[in-house]
């Protein structure tokens, strides 16, 4: 089809700020070589928010060390694929010119803020440290930065919380430095691994809708990783399901929610309680997640899959588009099937 004379001109597509294309990342261990990371490929632009989730193991948060190169050394080893950062490939980049890209163009917000805060230094000394590595700012400039950004994570008081250690604030509060450090630069990618997990409900809640005001005013691309997937249809605009270090099932959150296409989906979505639903039956998965240095033949989910077929123990499938912008790795998408009673 051609456009009209008096058509709205169609702009360009913006190209994504991270493109992941087929990564894979082995760990070496006295049981075997795990495949941790296997061909994972996505990508995601500034201002939407892919979310990552899975069971612990489904590797979430080995592929997001294995984007910034962090995997453990002499352990982890990535094997294959492309992490395109504005089309510049970051596993072709050199150690020293990575250490220009960690903080500065990406940076990572962790899941307990006290393994990413020093106890014996103040917050001014790390969180001014953060500012001088991101921009090379010294002396007055730096402090005033400093008060800058934690005002922008609103924490209270922000001349007085820079006088405390670690210790002094609460988690809720640690967190918001953590966050203040990550958006120094400001970076052009911000990866969120389970950053909510150790904070009650009511601090979850805020911090949620701060990181989401952070992504707007600063037009962040953003990877949130959880468990959590309440957490997840509030925060993410599209989801990656990742089993066994694949990801089997890509879509808009709402596609997602409101048609799984893979029964490891399903199955996640169905352990989620309705509190408007009255008595009802949870959801449970049969089994254990696999063994990552001895995985079954054939799809990884099928000894706990309720739908699996004789080819599931067989073969792999393939990724299927169920729609647009809808994959899912499962025989039953791909013989064209859907589940039953669903």
């Amino acid at each position: 089809m051609y456009a009209s004379a008096a058509a709205t001109p169609v702009l360009p597509a913006r190209a994504p700020v991270l493109e992941v294309n087929e990564l894979t990342t082995d760990l070496v261990t006295r049981a075997g070589t795990i495949r941790a990371v296997d061909r994972v490929s996505f990508s995601v632009g500034a201002g939407p928010t892919l979310g990552q989730v899975g069971e612990s193991g489904s590797g979430k948060s080995m592929t997001c060390l294995s984007i910034l190169r962090l995997a453990p050394k002499g352990v982890a080893r990535i094997t294959g694929g492309q992490v395109l950062l504005d089309g510049e490939d970051l596993l072709q980049k050199s150690e020293s010119q990575m250490t220009l890209v960690r903080g500065k163009r990406i940076s990572m917000i962790l899941q307990d803020p006290m393994s990413s805060l020093n106890p014996v230094f103040t917050i001014s000394m790390q969180l001014g440290e953060a500012v001088n590595l991101a921009q090379g700012l010294r002396g007055q400039e730096r402090d005033a930065r400093a008060v800058e950004l934690l005002t922008g994570v609103r924490v209270a008081a922000p001349q007085m919380q820079l006088r405390a250690y670690p210790h002094q604030l609460s988690g809720g509060m640690r967190q918001r430095v953590v966050g203040a450090m990550a958006i120094a630069g400001p970076p052009q990618l911000l990866i969120a691994d389970e950053p909510t997990t150790s904070l009650d409900l009511t601090v979850q809640a805020q911090y949620l809708g701060l990181l989401k005001d952070i992504q707007r005013r600063h037009n962040l691309a953003m990877i949130f990783v959880t468990h959590d997937l309440d957490v997840v249809s509030r925060i993410c605009d599209r989801v990656a399901v990742m089993y066994a270090g694949r990801i089997v099932e890509m879509a808009p959150t709402r596609s997602l929610w409101s048609a799984p296409a893979h029964p490891y989906t399903q199955a996640l979505l169905g352990s989620i309680p309705n509190l408007g639903a009255g008595r009802q039956r949870l959801t449970a998965i049969e089994g254990q997640p696999p063994d990552g240095a001895a995985l079954p033949p054939g799809c990884p989910f099928h000894p706990r899959c309720p739908h699996a077929m004789p080819v599931c123990s067989v073969q792999e499938p393939p990724a299927v588009a169920v729609s647009m912008d809808h994959m899912s790795r499962c025989w039953l998408t791909a013989n064209g099937n859907s589940f039953p009673n669903t």
